[in-house]
């Protein structure tokens, strides 16, 4: 018996549940249909017989149960709603400006703040600079020449 295959590593070896399966993605998505893909199967199945419907169901593999409920929404007129684009609302132009307007506007406040820091500490700044250099000219003044 050859020992080579029991001083292997463990490292290397691979288990069955790190290995992903390539058919099966990563994360389920769910399947969204739109309004007029509904309203065609719905038309295509109720113009078929008992075997056309079951083939159509096969085909698109879709289920009785969601045939009926996209029924119920159209006979209650919400295909019609469903058709409707998704999202936000378009935005009105003056909205929109003025979302722009009150960003621009707390920009340059913050600039505008920054700005008072600055000038704030440079004020400081030549307050403190005035004050060491009366000190320093009262020293000279008042030490003996050497």
């Amino acid at each position: 018996m050859s020992s080579a295959v029991h001083d292997a590593p463990a490292a290397h070896a691979v288990r069955v549940e790190e290995v992903p399966d390539p058919q099966v993605p990563e994360r389920a998505t769910r399947r969204t249909y739109t309004a007029k893909y509904k309203l065609e199967v719905l038309a295509e199945y109720e113009a078929a017989d008992r075997a056309g419907k079951g083939a159509l169901l096969r085909r698109e593999g879709l289920y009785t149960s969601l045939v009926s409920e996209w029924r119920k929404q159209r006979d209650r007129g919400g295909l019609a709603a469903l058709s409707t684009p998704r999202g936000p609302k378009p935005a009105d132009p003056t909205a929109r400006e003025n979302a722009r307007l009150a960003a621009e506007n707390a920009r340059l406040q913050a600039e505008l703040d920054t700005a008072r820091k600055v000038v704030r500490v440079q004020g400081e700044l030549s307050a403190l600079l005035e004050q060491l250099s009366q000190q320093s000219a009262g020293r000279t003044e008042s030490e003996p020449p050497r």
